[in-house]
């Protein structure tokens, strides 16, 4: 599975647009892909800053590549 690094690169490179390790992980979350607890996060039921709906599409694109999803 790729890391947040690598997603991040993808998205930059291929799409022009910087996207955040909270975006990738609730793109993740939202398809069936496993996410460890990130030390700050305030709510295991609610997120802060949800993934950004025209950024959502950007980071499902960069997962096929990945193999994560397909």
């Amino acid at each position: 599975m790729a890391t947040y690094d690598q997603i991040r690169d993808d998205v930059q490179e291929n799409h022009g647009r910087y996207v955040q390790n909270c975006w990738i992980a609730h793109a993740k979350e939202q398809n069936g892909l496993p996410v460890k607890a990130a030390h700050n996060r305030q709510s295991k039921d609610r997120r802060v800053e949800p993934c950004l709906g025209d950024v959502k599409p950007l980071i499902e694109a960069t997962m096929p590549r990945f193999g994560m999803i397909r």
